[in-house]
């Protein structure tokens, strides 16, 4: 891809590059990091899983790629010898970095970062850094070419966590296991955000199973951090981040001709802010009714419905 200026932006923000097994996508995302020549650089990476034999090999050989810094920088590396998993790997990885840093950058092995990304962090990381409306910077873009407001960015209440920044402020009130949080409370507090029913029923049963220990996943309780919070998350108006890990070996993005998979980058450019600093509720309605089957899970239940009204019309006739 092309930059904008023809010379790559270098960074000024600390980055945190998280990667495991996968050196061919580490490479393409780490040769992204090197012409940004951030000056703090933190690698973390999780060590083999037992019971697959190739791990040790792909985990030495992403290793190496990381290893090969050739521009001046601060290199700060958690490399472990057993595996953590993705929830507990990526949960560590971050307290280490915001425990060194009060803002950074986090990219992981399968998000492709534009060179603008780095730009578009930086201005927003400072813009923001006091403001605590503002709670996640994020680079991708999951609209499909679809624009809210003529800004370079929109407010949203959902984070996404393919290419993102954040503060140590923020950080400091996620919660892993979600203790804190009241099971009987939830459904009323995500109705407050979101009004659609179904849409509340799915983000209370992606709650519980979090809660339980049914889904493997750091990023769930960072949403939930934010919607409890009554963050807004900055969402830019072009894809700054291509997600290249589906694939069947991947953790979570295992469906190989997903909609987002290898979204095309693109490069923004002068940084316009909003004037409002409100949420586009539509626009994330327009991804969790694509996520949750919400159009179709509805016309079951008004179908269902229109057999129980007709069925008790028959009884009283």
């Amino acid at each position: 891809m092309p930059y904008l200026n023809k010379v790559p932006y270098e960074t000024k923000s600390a980055v945190l590059f998280v990667v495991f097994n996968r050196p061919r996508t580490t490479q393409l995302i780490f040769d992204q990091i090197r012409a940004a020549k951030p000056k703090r650089l933190y690698i973390a990476a999780d060590g083999p899983r037992p019971g697959f034999p190739d791990d040790a090999q792909l985990c030495k050989q992403t290793r190496e790629i990381v290893s090969k810094i050739d521009w001046h920088s601060e290199v700060k590396t958690l490399f472990k010898d057993e595996n953590a998993g993705c929830k507990y790997g990526v949960s560590a990885a971050l307290n280490w970095f915001f425990s060194h840093e009060e803002e950074g950058i986090i990219l992981e092995d399968d998000c492709l970062p534009a060179n603008s990304f780095f730009k578009f962090c930086d201005t927003l990381l400072e813009k923001y850094r006091h403001d605590t409306r503002i709670r996640h910077i994020t680079g991708c873009n999951l609209q499909f070419g679809k624009k809210w407001g003529k800004s370079s960015y929109y407010f949203s209440n959902r984070t996404h966590v393919w290419g993102w920044a954040s503060w140590r402020r923020v950080w400091d009130d996620y919660d892993l296991s979600l203790d804190k949080y009241d099971d009987a409370e939830i459904s009323k507090q995500i109705k407050n955000i979101y009004e659609d029913d179904l849409v509340v029923e799915s983000w209370a049963g992606i709650f519980n199973e979090v809660k339980a220990g049914k889904i493997n996943s750091w990023a769930y309780p960072l949403d939930f951090a934010n919607f409890f919070n009554s963050g807004l998350v900055i969402i830019p108006n072009e894809n700054l981040i291509s997600n290249i890990g589906f694939s069947t070996n991947a953790t979570h993005t295992i469906q190989e001709d997903s909609v987002y998979a290898n979204i095309p980058l693109t490069e923004i450019g002068e940084i316009v802010h909003p004037t409002f600093m409100l949420p586009e509720k539509q626009a994330d309605l327009s991804i969790m009714n694509r996520d949750f089957n919400i159009a179709e899970r509805r016309r079951k239940q008004n179908s269902w419905s229109g057999k129980i009204k007709k069925w008790f019309k028959s009884k009283l006739k």
